[in-house]
């Protein structure tokens, strides 16, 4: 699971630029110079997947062709993949409490996008899911 999208930016008429995302129309967002544009990308790209998490729905697949490639933040990116893999397993939250050894109360946080969870309790889901986490590190944009 990658969480990487192409972002169109373009001068905003009114000053500064403009950020759209084709695969996610949720995040759009400005910046005064073209380095906060990228770094509002960022934040809203991510705040834009966890609500459509939290609203039941599939993470959109990135498919757009052209535009400035986009990480969601890190700590996102490793949730929004706890929640993907669960959602795949096709477990109950109390069977995911039950392989990690924790409460069900546990795993549902774990399982809540706006909940900050530790990397530790992060991994522990992934392997009960039979993944793992991987890190890459790339030239920034």
């Amino acid at each position: 699971m990658r969480y990487v999208y192409l972002a169109e930016i373009r001068p905003d008429p009114d000053g500064g630029y403009l950020v759209t995302f084709t695969d996610v129309p949720e995040a759009i967002t400005h910046g005064g110079d073209r380095n906060e544009a990228i770094a509002s990308a960022q934040e809203a790209l991510g705040l834009a997947l966890r609500g459509i998490v939290q609203d039941g729905r599939a993470i959109p697949l990135p498919s757009a062709k052209t535009g400035v490639a986009i990480a969601v933040d890190p700590e996102d990116a490793i949730k929004l993949a706890v929640i993907e893999a669960f959602r795949q397993a096709g477990i109950s939250k109390r069977e995911l409490a039950r392989r990690m050894g924790k409460t069900e109360n546990e795993a549902r946080r774990i399982l809540d996008p706006d909940h900050h969870s530790k990397i530790g309790a992060l991994q522990e889901a992934m392997q009960a899911l039979g993944k793992t986490i991987v890190v890459s590190v790339q030239e920034a944009a």
